[in-house]
C-alpha cells in the first residue's frame, strides 16, 4: 500500500485495530465503534475497502453492527481521567522565563501540522515522524461525536524539552497546537514522537474545549489529560537516531509506577500502527462532558 493510501485509509483500520486489541475489556466500547462504522465499508484484513472489494463487506456490517443499537451507547464510553496538565502548559496559567507563557493566543497556533514554530520564531522539532489522531466524542449525549470542540495538544521533543520554557528551546513555540473537531469528531496532529525524559512515561497531553472560539482562554476548558503509547512501540521507536537518551530513561519507568498513568492506561492508550520509516499514526477516542 502506498504512503497516501495508508494515511487514507487510517481511520477504520486504526478503529478495528483497537476494537480487536482491547476487546476483553472494553467490549461495549466494540459494540458502540462497530456501530458508529456501519455507515462506512468496513475493512478487510490488510487493506481498505476498496483495495479487497466489497464482498467481504457487505454481510459483516450488518450482522455485526445491527444488534448494536444506541441502548449501550451510554454504558459503553467513559469519560477520559482529568490529569495534570504538568508544569510547560503554555496556556497562560504559570510564567517562563519572567513572562505568561501563552501559546493560545500566539498567531498560526491553530494548525494540523506542529513541528514548526509560529508567530515569528523558526525552529523546526526534528523526530520520528507520528500523526496524533483523537476521536472526540461526547459522554453527556450518548457519546455523539464532538463536532466543534476543541484540542489543545503539546508534548516534549525527542530530548525531552518543552518549547517556551527548557531552556534551549524557549524561544521555540513548536510542538503546541489548536485544532477544531471536523463533522466526524476527529482533530488531527502531524508531529514528532516524543521523547522519553527522566521520571515519566512517554505522554502527549490535551486539553479540550467547547468551541475554537473558546479555545483562547484556559479559563474555558472542559478537559485536561494525557495519553501514552504502547511499551513495543516506545521500544521500536527509541532505535531512532536521536532518542538514545529516551532509551535509557525508559528502562528506569513504567506505567504502574507513572505518577499519571500509574492507576490505569485503559482510556490512555493510544492505538498504534506504522513504523519508524513511514511513521507512526496514534489513535485515541477521547470522551469528555459537553
Amino acid at each position: 500500500m502506498s504512503t497516501h493510501h495508508h494515511h487514507h485509509d487510517g481511520d477504520l483500520q486504526a478503529d478495528l485495530d483497537k476494537l480487536l486489541h482491547t476487546a476483553a475489556r472494553r467490549r461495549q466500547s466494540l459494540r458502540w465503534l462497530f456501530a458508529a462504522a456501519a455507515a462506512v465499508p468496513l475493512y478487510g484484513c490488510g487493506g481498505a475497502a476498496g483495495e479487497t472489494g466489497s464482498t467481504v463487506t457487505g454481510t459483516t456490517s450488518t450482522t455485526t453492527t445491527t444488534p448494536a443499537t444506541t441502548t449501550t451507547a451510554a454504558s459503553s464510553c467513559a469519560v477520559i481521567p482529568e490529569e495534570t496538565g504538568g508544569p510547560y502548559p503554555a496556556d497562560g496559567t504559570n510564567s517562563s522565563n519572567g513572562k505568561v507563557a501563552n501559546a493560545l493566543v500566539l498567531s498560526g497556533i491553530v494548525r494540523k501540522d506542529i513541528r514548526w514554530s509560529v508567530a515569528g520564531a523558526s525552529g523546526v522539532a526534528m523526530g520520528v515522524p507520528l500523526t496524533i489522531r483523537l476521536k472526540l466524542v461526547n459522554v453527556a449525549a450518548n457519546c455523539a461525536l464532538a463536532t466543534g470542540a476543541t484540542v489543545y495538544l503539546w508534548h516534549c521533543d525527542r530530548d525531552g524539552n518543552y518549547s517556551m520554557y527548557s531552556s534551549a528551546i524557549s524561544a521555540e513555540n513548536y510542538l503546541r497546537g489548536v485544532q477544531e473537531a471536523d463533522a466526524d469528531g476527529y482533530v488531527t496532529f502531524t508531529t514528532i514522537f516524543p521523547g522519553c525524559y527522566d521520571g515519566r512515561m512517554p505522554h502527549v497531553h490535551f486539553e479540550v474545549y467547547p468551541t475554537l472560539a473558546k479555545a483562547t482562554s484556559a479559563a474555558n476548558r472542559v478537559k485536561t489529560s494525557q495519553f501514552t503509547f504502547p511499551l513495543a512501540t516506545l521500544n521500536e521507536a527509541y532505535t531512532a537516531t536521536g532518542y538514545s537518551a529516551s532509551v535509557a530513561n525508559l528502562s528506569r519507568i513504567s506505567y504502574a509506577s507513572d505518577n499519571v498513568f500509574g492507576d490505569g492506561t485503559s482510556l490512555q492508550m493510544a492505538s498504534m500502527s506504522g513504523d519508524i520509516v513511514n511513521g507512526y499514526v496514534a489513535d485515541l477516542t477521547v470522551g469528555v462532558s459537553l
